[in-house]
């Protein structure tokens, strides 16, 4: 791993953290595989959720890995590391406290799901993330939810077959309103005969 990555996630080191938006994508795409497992590590601890410093860390590194991997279009050789860490997010709490606060786990999940999702059009990608993507579905974050939904559309036009084994998952959620009706909803009935 990088040596600023290895300060910054080694020792917590928020006034590092911004250091990391000078390197040259190419000379840290090497080490966000590792970066992202060490995140899933301080993420998972129990003070994550109280820890203010670690949540500021982890964001940071968070935009700084995501935006790497869309300039050096490497998510293929990420895609594990980066739905494990997204998976990860599923063992706690998104519910948001209040009206608009999100959870700490919401925020990270919420990341890195564009990230992800945003390369709906490679199957490779796509067979790790919809198994994880339809668990957020039921997870009482609407807005994770509504954001899912438009992702998990343009991914059935391209790929619906990769959805055909969650079609339970994904009705229940169009009829329980937590998706959008629009998008999903009609992208279902375009493609009526994949799921059936």
């Amino acid at each position: 791993m990088h040596q600023l990555f290895r300060l910054v996630l080694g020792q917590k080191d928020l006034s590092r953290a911004g250091d990391l938006f000078s390197l040259d994508d190419s000379e840290i795409e090497d080490s966000l595989t590792e970066a992202l497992e060490q995140i899933k590590i301080i993420s998972s601890s129990s003070d994550y959720q109280t820890n203010n410093n670690d949540q500021a860390v982890v964001e940071i590194c968070i935009t700084r890995i995501t935006t790497a991997i869309r300039e050096t279009k490497s998510i293929e050789k990420h895609a594990k590391a980066l739905v494990g860490l997204w998976d990860s997010c599923l063992e706690h709490n998104l519910r948001p406290f209040g009206k608009d606060e999100d959870t700490p786990h919401a925020k990270i999940a919420s990341d890195i799901m564009s990230c992800i999702l945003q390369n709906y059009n490679r199957p490779p990608v796509m067979a790790l993330a919809i198994p994880i993507a339809v668990k957020f579905l039921h997870r009482g974050n609407k807005e994770l939810c509504r954001n899912m939904s438009n992702y998990l559309s343009l991914a059935a036009i391209t790929k619906a077959d990769l959805l055909a084994d969650h079609t339970e998952v994904i009705v229940k959620s169009i009829f329980q309103g937590m998706m959008g009706k629009l998008n999903l909803g009609t992208c279902f009935r375009r493609h009526l005969k994949v799921f059936s």
